[in-house]
């Protein structure tokens, strides 16, 4: 960048705010009536202990994330001068373990009325961008300009690809403004969120881009001339809203040697139980063409769409390139909001967090392919205690004490819902004041559930918790495992290993301190294991 000086907030018209996709809408962009509180308590009580918020200013779509002398580098959209979405920016953060992060300067600003829309980066080991100054391999970042001058006059063509480039591992940036942009717009207003990446398979990078309702794939040699490929998802899939943030990648089948290509897609609105969400795709990719696995066909086809999480705080997330082959896992971090009401949520020195890292994985069923999430193992090391419950078993309610003997404002819980039967099985976080959020399984109609009405604030959006979250699962199950990360504001729960994720906020007026699960048949847990997080 030839300047990082910030840019007169007076240069943006109020209209910047009330524009759509991988940004707000306008129905997301109108003010509500928010109950507020004072900053030294939004600090204590809505500040997440280990999942990455800015110090202040606005945040949204993580992107950009590479792996690079021994620093996980996370880059986000961000606007520093304000609470609600506005002028991008690449804000930059570092984590040597994915759990621990330092914010960094922001990487890339922009210029006058063009901001800085998601894009990806990669570390151009051989130097074929020819962008490298010395022996330090450069890092290429790839992004959408979005131009503000045309969006104001209705023009089609206002977003292109650009790049830039580091030659010190990511902490500082240059345009590569000779050469912008590397892909030019072809008439499509919602042209954006580029996603490059090294395919060993077929020797060239690759990249996919959100092209409106589908996703359109480029070739390149040298990250600097850009070949179109293929497009594919026209028809297929949610289609609810806008596609954008895809990611594509190669992933071994657990186990095997077989290897599939996974499409991951987000867009907004149509998500699985409203608002914005993610979907993904498994098929095979000839180095052209992307072509869906015929069972997962039958799967789209049947459930509408197949996604990565089916709360509704899990947005725009993508996988980090770079990770060494020794350490071989593939690895994925979302932004832990929701368009529904992002701008409204009761922070006012910042706005929004990303969700933990996570280990993707490709399962393989009988001829079905699904991808399961897990934490990364990096967040065992910083459990501080360790309680075993024993196995408990009776009908009604029950308490589940170990709970209340550990800060559950960070904190692993762990348990096995054992000989299920047709009922229903509810658990319910609460605190001294009443708030509560409960959260399941309905083994009855085969789905989990999720329940935040009661979980303290939620006066700032209409569309916060006038829903129970629901996400189907298999009806031939005799045991159902849960494992529940829980950081002050939010809930992530990854049910049967990562099979089904469920991931939502929450804005209570105390913390919780109890755990109780009820239902009607009778329950039986056990390998109940809570884990105690010290992470500040």
């Amino acid at each position: 960048m030839k300047s990082k000086k910030h840019l007169p907030l007076t240069f943006y018209s109020v209209a910047v705010l009330l524009i759509g996709a991988c940004k707000p809408t306008s129905a997301t962009a109108q003010t509500t009536a928010v109950t507020t509180v004072s900053t030294s308590v939004e600090e204590k009580m809505y500040r997440p202990n280990f999942h990455f918020t800015p110090k202040k200013g606005w945040m949204n779509d993580p992107n950009g994330m590479f792996y690079a002398n021994g620093y996980y580098h996370l880059f986000y959209q961000h606007y520093p001068d304000g609470n609600k979405w506005g002028p991008m920016h690449w804000g930059h953060a570092i984590s040597k373990d994915l759990i621990k992060w330092e914010e960094q300067p922001i990487a890339i600003y922009p210029n006058k009325d063009k901001f800085i829309f998601s894009g990806s980066a990669v570390v151009d080991t051989n130097n074929s961008s020819g962008l490298g100054t010395g022996k330090t391999a450069p890092i290429v970042a790839i992004y959408t300009l979005h131009d503000m001058t045309k969006e104001k006059e209705n023009k089609i063509d206002v977003e292109q690809q650009d790049i830039a480039f580091s030659n010190d591992n990511g902490f500082t940036w240059q345009k590569f403004d000779e050469g912008n942009p590397v892909i030019k717009n072809p008439g499509i207003r919602d042209f954006r969120d580029p996603k490059a990446t090294w395919d060993e398979t077929h020797k060239q990078w690759i990249m996919v881009l959100a092209a409106q309702d589908r996703s359109q794939f480029y070739k390149s040699k040298n990250l600097k001339n850009w070949e179109y490929i293929s497009d594919f998802g026209k028809n297929i899939g949610a289609h609810g809203g806008v596609w954008e943030c895809p990611d594509f990648f190669e992933i071994k089948v657990q186990g095997t040697n077989e290897t599939k290509w996974v499409l991951i897609q987000s867009l907004n609105p149509g998500g699985a139980n409203g608002g914005s969400g993610t979907q993904y795709f498994i098929g095979d990719f000839d180095g052209k063409t992307f072509t869906l696995d015929a069972n997962f066909t039958k799967k789209v086809e049947q459930e509408k769409a197949v996604w990565i999480d089916y709360g509704k705080d899990n947005y725009a997330g993508v996988t980090w390139n770079n990770v060494p082959s020794a350490d071989g896992r593939r690895l994925f971090i979302g932004w832990m909001s929701n368009w529904d009401y992002a701008q409204d949520v009761p922070t006012t020195v910042w706005r929004s967090a990303t969700t933990i890292a996570r280990e993707i994985q490709l399962v393989k069923k009988g001829n079905d392919y699904s991808l399961v999430s897990n934490p990364v193992k990096e967040i065992n090391k910083y459990v501080s205690k360790t309680i075993k419950g024993k196995n408990l078993k009776g009908k009604g309610k029950l308490s589940i004490p170990e709970a209340g003997k550990i800060d559950l404002t960070q904190a692993i819980v762990n348990f096995n819902v054992k000989n299920l039967k047709q009922d229903t099985y509810t658990f319910t976080l609460s605190n001294a004041t009443g708030e509560s959020l409960s959260f399941g399984l309905n083994n009855s109609d085969h789905y989990l559930f999720l329940d935040r009405s009661k979980a303290g604030k939620n006066d700032f959006s209409e569309k916060f918790a006038s829903t129970i979250t629901k996400a189907l699962v298999d009806g031939n199950q005799k045991e159902g495992v849960f494992k529940i990360i829980l950081d002050k504001t939010s809930i992530e729960i990854f049910y049967n290993n990562g099979e089904k994720v469920i991931t939502e906020i929450f804005f209570t007026n105390q913390p919780f301190t109890s755990l109780s699960v009820s239902s009607n048949e009778g329950i039986e847990l056990s390998n109940i294991v809570i884990n105690q997080l010290n992470i500040n």
